[in-house]
């Protein structure tokens, strides 16, 4: 499916302060001509025991990872289609030969400069994102359910809790990444952190 001169979704999203993006997250945030987009390295996976359970539910229908890992090889791939939606594909490796696939969909409603991630048809995460001292942050700010015609927004404490992204320059080709869940009351219930290099 071809995309001659098609903006990324954050290119997109952050407008002017795209410019401030260091050049190894520019490169993870473009897309080809094919609007396509392929990095790989390494991740680590955390999370408390009392998440275990919740996180094999969650599993079942597409949301986030059941394994923890330390330097877990993985690649991510990003295709971007003609209707403006970006399809994630992550693939995670563990030691004893098993793969993790953990899909996603985003879409940017730009009136609003949110990003939605739908991990599974029916529920969706916002986001906001913007350029702080080099970095790219992501806050979230809610999540919605789809049913059929109907999106339902639901409060964060509702659904899994508050999320944050900060990917920063290791280097001009490498790029380090820190995702944290917060729930209230809990505290932190599940992360990944992983340095990466675009392809």
């Amino acid at each position: 499916m071809k995309q001659q001169n098609k903006k990324s979704l954050m290119q997109q999203a952050l407008g002017e302060q795209w410019h401030q993006l260091p050049l190894a997250l520019q490169a993870h945030y473009n897309n080809n001509e094919n609007g396509e987009n392929i990095a790989e390295g390494e991740l680590t996976i955390a999370y408390p025991k009392f998440m275990q359970w919740p996180l094999n539910g969650m599993r079942l229908v597409g949301a986030l990872v059941n394994q923890r890992g330390v330097k877990l090889p993985t690649t991510v791939e990003r295709i971007m289609n003609n209707n403006g939606t970006q399809y994630w594909h992550r693939l995670i490796q563990y030691p004893d030969g098993t793969t993790i696939a953990f899909k996603s969909r985003f879409t940017l409603d730009l009136e609003n400069n949110e990003f939605i991630e739908y991990t599974n048809r029916f529920l969706g995460l916002k986001m906001k994102s913007f350029v702080k001292d080099g970095a790219l942050h992501y806050e979230s700010c809610g999540y919605v359910l789809e049913l059929g015609v109907l999106t339902i927004p639901l409060p964060e404490w509702l659904a899994l809790g508050h999320a944050s992204i900060i990917e920063s320059a290791i280097n001009e080709t490498e790029f380090q990444m820190d995702f944290r869940l917060k729930y209230p009351l809990l505290g932190e219930i599940f992360s990944y952190i992983g340095t990466f290099k675009t392809l």
